[in-house]
């Protein structure tokens, strides 16, 4: 596969972050919370993530839930990791999912963190910054 852009960061030096969340609420909620440092572009599941990243170019962070309708996020990680074009992109898994084998599963895909729901504001902006190299 080739042809994504290399569109990292925007204009003003902003990092770009896709986050793929299908409950409304929550994703509004992270998406405020990530917006404060970065541009956020919020789709409803993995597939329209995967898609928007395929025209728009790579990210430099995608943050995803697990449990998703069309496409789940262990089947983006996945997609990602096995994507010549996409696979440099740092995934954040933020799920409801907090069993150690989810966990692992997560990490197997290549999640840099698996943050479970309820989440601690602080500590996933913290995660984020630290993978986008803000702090």
């Amino acid at each position: 596969m080739g042809g994504v852009k290399s569109q990292k960061k925007t204009r003003g030096g902003r990092p770009r972050i896709v986050l793929a969340e299908d409950d409304a609420a929550i994703r509004r909620l992270v998406q405020k919370l990530l917006e404060t440092f970065a541009d956020v572009d919020a789709f409803a599941d993995g597939m329209e993530a995967y898609s928007h990243m395929r025209h728009h170019g790579a990210p430099d962070l995608v943050v995803t839930d697990v449990m998703m309708p069309r496409m789940d996020g262990l089947t983006l990680a996945n997609r990602l990791k096995h994507d010549e074009d996409l696979k440099v992109v740092p995934i954040i898994i933020l799920t409801a999912k907090g069993g150690a084998k989810d966990m692992i599963a997560g990490i197997n895909v290549g999640a840099r963190h698996y943050v479970t729901k309820p989440f601690d504001r602080d500590e996933f902006l913290g995660k984020v910054k630290k993978t986008l190299g803000l702090t």
